[in-house]
């Protein structure tokens, strides 16, 4: 079975918590899945650096195995469609 990260980058706003809800619904063992709140004082460098590194320029935003997910990247909203295709779920 082939773990995958799953990030999650969120502010705190309805969106964020309907895309961590969804990414925690359609996880599977296989997903280690880990949520960056960045609005947050105590941010970690890790965390700012990530945000660069992913090119994110718009939150809520997930990323998969290193790669933003389609939707994020397009900055359309976070669909069930594109997480499948990214991988979440399928262990």
């Amino acid at each position: 079975m082939t773990q995958r990260q799953v990030e999650i980058f969120v502010v705190g706003c309805p969106r964020c918590d309907e895309a961590v809800a969804l990414v925690q619904q359609m996880s599977c063992t296989a997903c280690q899945v880990q949520v960056w709140d960045v609005r947050s004082e105590q941010i970690t460098a890790t965390a700012r650096q990530k945000l660069e590194e992913y090119g994110i320029h718009r939150l809520p935003a997930v990323v998969v195995d290193g790669a933003l997910v389609d939707c994020c990247r397009q900055q359309q909203p976070i669909s069930r469609d594109a997480l499948a295709a990214a991988g979440v779920g399928q262990g």
